[in-house]
């Protein structure tokens, strides 16, 4: 079939509003003017060459020669979602683009997406992985061509209502279309490690990476049968190796950290000794060393692509030494990774269209390879700084970070929001600073020195979120509106202050670990010719490290690291057990009886615990005499049970839980400070968001341990606050059972928990106080 052109003045005078603003702003014309054949064709995306110096007959060429990346299909329907707004220039658009060329070039396409074309988004609909994404993307589009050519990008107030990700750098922070700056240190690493393949053997990235398993060694490692080995370190304290495939080797750090034996990337082997030195010691400064003695044990096993459970992570002492020991890693893991990739584009590039090479095999099924969940959005901020400190502090250039403006807005926290004269222990205030909304996602993108915030979650290599910002999107069965593909292929898993997710919601981390490298639903534009084999054969799981941080040991995340764990490479969790119990911090002079239950099974203690209450514990308070006694209840769901038993009883009591509201709060311990109300019903969530001082306790019962050792000793000092000579009638009475040996361990000691849960007896007695 022949080929036509309309002449250039009608083309010209047929366009739309937009048309001629493209054409304005950019100066050149709109791809519909290419030349056209008389049939429907859908659009072609052919690869962005580097260098300008390639010939537009090169380019045809190999374009025909070579089959075309869906990917790059369905970035353009990222930008090219079409809108209410709009509708009169889709049509005239679509009408005129049913001529459109089918050879279109990699620079026409990126041209047609920033300016809004919506002809290959409509095509390729049933393709796009998330269809609200898409809106909230078109929609962020069009608010950034204001009339006076302001960019609001960067406004955190712009689009509030809507959540917000960055599609003006789509193109800059593509993979697929990026090439090695050969400016950078990543060309000249590379082709160090290209020319030495002694050093390439002996990176821990490409050991991991590049390991191809077998099928009975996934059936081993699926078996969950593991061999252990316990050594102790200087600092990590007492350590549990494991493996599923062969007897764990242990290992020992270092006694000198050398950055370059660890194999860091080089823009990170200048740099991290700068954004560390406000750990270092001025000792450890004059001995050159980059690392703390904690950082170098911990660092020492992430880089070796081990899991590990640290749970001696607090946020008062050494938690920004491990955030900063972490990101370290999660940099440095994304800026090999997508060094390789950008190397391999050049090879391709390079190599002749007609070989079919399998040596490219360098990505997941999708883009995202870190996901770091955290609990709220300061630690999101500091997560974020703490990356851009990485990768600019040492050159005199600082990188260009998009989006920061609204980034640092949204994450960051205003100083007069803080109520005045609050009083809080130190450890509170260390975990609540800053912003502590927990609801949040934010998909960052790292390429060579650039580093782009708010990008979509299928172009981002960070994706850091909260619990419930991750559930929200995930959704649950049966929804329409659910995506968790961008999980498919993470490769390194961290998951920061374990333990406050115990006080939100640990139903949301369980749900999050169901969903991790599951095959896609769709392909999401993937080049099958890249991806590594684990992806494909569904073993991205057995690839995967995760790194576990928390202030405490408990069996929920316990559970978390010995079920959902299976890397290839083994497992080390650190096993301190307290010599000294938090009830050596309790001052005042107080008998402590603790009331050993029994129970068949961790299920059948629920129930257990709730009658041994009703039949052993609560008939000793009924009489009026033990007035103003609180119960201690950890668990929500007990505390609506004993809630409920005691209105059908008809008991005088009052109770707080994190739901109730401020009046509520102000009517229940004023009752009970005065005697009006002889029990108070106290949730232990509500004192980890609240930390306030209850007065008027004489008896108190723990109807279980506390989650958090210390705040058994700071309820128990709850007593002096109405200390009025009538400490001899104070009583503090404690249910434990076999169930509860890591609490019972951190609350009196791990002697003494060993004692009272091998003894025959039921019943022990503690004295605190001046008189002990």
């Amino acid at each position: 079939m022949g080929r036509r052109k309309r002449p250039r003045h009608q083309l010209v005078g047929g366009l739309s509003k937009k048309q001629k603003k493209h054409l304005k702003e950019f100066g050149e014309e709109h791809p519909f003017y290419d030349k056209v054949s008389g049939r429907e064709e859908t659009t072609e995306i052919c690869e962005l060459f580097e260098n300008s110096d390639h010939s537009s007959a090169e380019s045809d060429g190999e374009c025909e020669a070579e089959q075309v990346s869906v990917y790059h299909k369905l970035l353009a329907t990222f930008k090219t979602v079409p809108d209410a707004n709009n509708e009169e220039d889709d049509e005239n658009e679509s009408e005129e683009g049913e001529e459109g060329d089918e050879e279109e070039t990699g620079s026409e396409v990126s041209q047609e997406g920033e300016d809004g074309d919506h002809t290959a988004g409509e095509e390729d609909e049933s393709a796009v992985q998330d269809q609200e994404e898409a809106k909230d993307t078109a929609k962020q589009m069009l608010g950034q061509e204001q009339p006076d050519g302001a960019d609001t990008s960067s406004d955190p107030k712009h689009g509030a209502s809507e959540e917000f990700t960055d599609v003006k750098h789509e193109s800059e922070f593509s993979l697929e279309t990026n090439f090695m700056d050969e400016e950078s240190g990543d060309y000249n690493a590379n082709e160090r490690e290209s020319s030495s393949s002694v050093m390439v053997s002996e990176d821990p990235f490409k050991q991991h990476m590049n390991k191809e398993l077998e099928e009975k060694e996934i059936e081993n490692i699926s078996s969950r049968s593991k061999s252990t080995i316990q050594l102790k370190w200087p600092t990590l304290g007492q350590l549990v190796f494991s493996s599923s495939l062969q007897q764990p080797r242990t290992f020992k750090p270092d006694k000198e950290a050398d950055l370059k034996q660890l194999h860091l990337h080089k823009t990170l082997e200048s740099t991290w000794p700068k954004v560390n030195s406000q750990f270092l010691s001025t000792l450890t400064k004059q001995n050159k060393h980059p690392f703390t003695l904690l950082q170098k044990e911990l660092f020492c096993i992430m880089n070796r692509y081990k899991d590990l459970f640290y749970p001696e992570r607090t946020a008062l002492g050494n938690g920004e030494e491990v955030r900063h020991a972490y990101c370290l890693h999660a940099v440095n893991h994304v800026l090999k990774a997508n060094a390789q990739v950008l190397s391999n584009n050049a090879k391709r590039r390079d190599q002749k269209p007609t070989v079919d090479n399998d040596d490219f095999r360098d990505q997941g099924l999708t883009r995202p390879k870190v996901l770091i969940v955290v609990p709220f959005r300061e630690s999101a901020l500091r997560v974020v700084q703490i990356f851009i400190s990485l990768l600019e502090s040492g050159s005199k250039k600082q990188i260009d970070v998009s989006n920061k403006k609204r980034f640092k807005g949204e994450f960051g926290s205003d100083p007069d929001e803080k109520p005045p004269n609050l009083k809080r222990p130190e450890d509170y205030e260390a975990v609540f600073a800053g912003n502590i909304d927990d609801h949040f996602r934010i998909g960052v993108a790292i390429l060579q020195k650039s580093m782009r915030l708010y990008a979509p979650f299928y172009s981002s290599d960070i994706i850091i979120a909260s619990p419930l910002g991750l559930r929200t999107i995930i959704g649950a069965e049966g929804e329409k509106k659910r995506d968790f593909d961008f999980l498919s292929s993470i490769e390194i898993l961290i998951i920061d202050q374990g333990d406050v997710y115990l006080m939100q919601n640990w139903e949301h981390i369980l749900h999050l670990m169901n969903h991790l490298n599951l095959l896609p639903l769709e392909s999401h534009g993937v080049d099958f010719s890249r991806v590594r084999m684990q992806n494909l054969n569904n073993w991205s799981k057995y690839y995967r490290q995760t790194l576990l941080f928390s202030a405490l040991q408990d069996p929920q995340i316990n559970s978390i690291f010995n079920k959902n764990c299976f890397n290839y490479r083994g497992q080390v969790a650190v096993r301190n057990v307290p010599s000294i119990g938090s009830i050596s911090r309790v001052v005042v002079q107080l008998p402590h009886v603790f009331r050993r239950l029994e129970a068949e099974s961790s299920v059948s203690v629920i129930d257990a615990r709730f009658q041994f209450f009703i039949d052993k514990v609560l008939p000793e308070y009924r009489d009026a005499i033990m007035s103003h006694t609180l119960i201690y209840i950890p668990s929500y769901f007990d505390y609506v049970r004993l809630r409920n038993y005691f209105k059908k009883e008809e008991l005088n009591f009052t109770h707080i839980c994190e739901y109730t509201k401020k009046s509520g709060i102000s009517r229940a311990r004023q009752f009970f400070l005065k005697g009006e109300k002889q029990f108070l019903i106290f949730t232990e969530r509500f004192h980890f968001y609240k930390r306030y001082l209850i007065k008027g306790i004489r008896n108190l019962i723990f109807y279980e341990l506390p989650t958090y050792p210390h705040f058994y000793s700071e309820v128990c000092n709850m007593l002096m606050a109405t200390a009025s000579g009538e400490e001899a009638t104070w009583t503090c009475t404690v249910l434990y059972s076999k169930y509860d040996a890591q609490k019972l361990a951190a609350v009196v000691g791990v002697d003494r928990a060993a004692q009272m849960l091998q003894s025959e007896k039921n019943v022990h007695l503690f004295v605190t106080g001046e008189n002990e």
